[in-house]
């Protein structure tokens, strides 16, 4: 039964957390009889169990209880195949979507070279909109994920293809991540790439486009900053981070000092 799969997928995060807890007296348990139902279960022929599966996968991936070997040999290879440009078109847009929520679970290596080809791939996706949508709302994510180097010579001429996709809520999901995508890269590349292509997205003949465009402004604007004199900072849950610098705050302490949050385009439209 399948209600019988989800409810035993809604218990794998307990008990590997208690496995993990009592390692001594189970020390291979979790990798021997857990994880292998987990990364079956992404395959489940009920979407409800796939969901759980992808559920109790990222509380593991967050909670590091899953091994890199695993990571690399179990699951990143059942994602794959998943993703294929001629898997199921369900099973497509399930597994681009864990691909983009794991990457910030996982090393920068596996990332790069095991998912970010196919990432890459799919954000040219000519069959599903829903797929290359997932890509370019997490297109901040993935940057982030795997760095300056690899966002500017990969990624950068993917998010270009987005920014100019047919379909007006692709431009607009990469509107809401610029500023994200913006961080990661160079000043050079923000002023030379990014900045006129921010122009042709707040001229863009779709209202919705413009309206994300100009909401993204003073985002996109601060990553043009020098962190270390205006106090900008970006955190790790992706929100953009305003501190006084820190002569302002010694020059007179009696002020109690300017700290101010402010959400990143990308994360408040989560």
């Amino acid at each position: 039964e399948p209600t019988v799969r989800t409810e035993l997928m809604e218990q794998i995060p307990p008990i590997a957390i208690f496995l993990q807890e009592s390692r001594p007296k189970f020390p291979t348990a979790f990798f021997e009889y857990l994880m292998p139902i987990v990364v079956r279960y992404l395959t489940d022929v009920n979407n409800q169990v796939r969901k759980a599966g992808q559920e109790a996968l990222l509380i593991l991936l967050e909670q590091d209880l899953v091994a890199q070997s695993d990571i690399e040999n179990k699951v990143c290879p059942i994602l794959l195949d998943l993703s294929a440009p001629d898997s199921d078109d369900e099973y497509k847009v399930e597994a681009v979507n864990i691909i983009c929520k794991m990457a910030s679970m996982l090393s920068r290596t596996t990332v790069e070279h095991m998912l970010l080809p196919r990432f890459c791939e799919l954000c040219s996706d000519g069959k599903l909109f829903q797929v290359r949508k997932i890509c370019a709302a997490n297109f901040g994510d993935i940057c982030n994920a795997v760095g300056q180097e690899a966002t500017e010579r990969l990624l950068i001429p993917k998010f270009f293809e987005l920014c100019s996709d047919s379909v007006w809520g692709m431009r607009k999901a990469c509107a809401e991540c610029f500023m994200a995508v913006s961080y990661t890269t160079s000043p050079e590349v923000r002023r030379s790439k990014l900045s006129p292509l921010f122009i042709n997205l707040i001229s863009d003949t779709c209202r919705w486009v413009r309206q994300a465009a100009f909401q993204s402004l003073g985002p996109f604007i601060s990553t043009f900053a020098n962190p270390s004199s205006a106090g900008l900072y970006i955190r790790e849950d992706g929100t953009l981070s305003i501190r006084a610098p820190a002569q302002d705050v010694n020059s007179n302490s009696c002020q109690p000092s300017n700290n101010i949050t402010v959400m990143s385009s990308s994360a408040s439209a989560a």
